[in-house]
């Protein structure tokens, strides 16, 4: 496979082991990973945190065990952000999805080995667009998943995320009826899920986008200007890593088309 993009802001951060670790809890606050035991792991860590997903990725998949977590968020955010071609990116998503399904039979009680397929599941449904995956299945199979990582670890801010866009994209494709006969989407659960993923993880640009994106597919046009202004207090978020300025960045795209 060609070599990614690179981030386009290298060298504005520069994480250490000592660094991550210190700043560890702020940097995973949404995803709740533990605080890796194992050098090569937390090394994997760092060069995520820098910007440097194809290094993240290749020496969490060397490091195996908890690093292939490292490696399925550094591929999905690089696949999400970075990739230019649809194919590629599709492809990747699926890389994770299987490598994150291979890593529940090792670890079942692993909170995001359920999270990671949900997560690269959810992008590949929306890649080919979601009434297509919903007919292929794949919606189930996500909204299982992220149960299953809110189960095993209830303070997860990015799940709580993901559930909600779940939610809110299955009544826009497919109504509020058959969303919630075939789906078990309601639009009350959606907004408390978003609604809760902000008081665990507060001022989170990702979490702001996904609200305001959420909000406009479940409660149309009138939810244009309160969206505008989370999309607006995303752009003004303070990035602490790569992967956060990467959401911040986005915010300002959006906000200027």
């Amino acid at each position: 496979m060609a070599q990614w993009t690179a981030f386009p802001h290298a060298g504005d951060y520069a994480f250490d082991a000592a660094a991550v670790t210190q700043h560890w809890d702020r940097l995973h606050r949404g995803d709740c990973e533990a605080l890796p035991t194992d050098p090569a792991v937390l090394q994997a860590w760092v060069l995520f945190h820098n910007g440097e997903f194809e290094q993240a990725a290749l020496a969490g998949l060397a490091a195996g065990g908890d690093g292939i977590t490292a490696a399925n968020k550094a591929t999905s955010m690089y696949a999400n952000y970075l990739e230019p071609q649809e194919k590629v990116k599709l492809a990747l998503f699926m890389e994770v999805a299987g490598r994150a399904e291979a890593q529940q039979a090792v670890d079942p009680t692993n909170a995001n080995a359920w999270y990671w397929q949900a997560y690269a599941l959810g992008r590949y449904s929306q890649g080919i667009s979601v009434a297509k995956a919903l007919a292929q299945g794949f919606g189930h199979k996500v909204k299982t998943a992220l149960e299953h990582t809110l189960t095993l670890a209830p303070l997860h801010a990015d799940a709580h995320v993901a559930l909600a866009a779940f939610h809110a994209e299955v009544i826009d494709k497919v109504g509020v009826l058959i969303g919630g006969m075939t789906y078990g989407a309601k639009k009350t659960v959606g907004l408390a899920l978003y609604k809760k993923a902000l008081a665990l993880n507060p001022g989170c640009a990702l979490a702001l986008m996904e609200y305001a994106n959420g909000m406009v597919m479940l409660e149309g046009n009138s939810a244009m200007e309160e969206a505008t202004r989370l999309y607006e207090q995303a752009a003004d978020s303070l990035a602490l890593d790569a992967r956060e300025r990467l959401d911040v960045d986005l915010a300002v795209v959006e906000l200027q088309e």
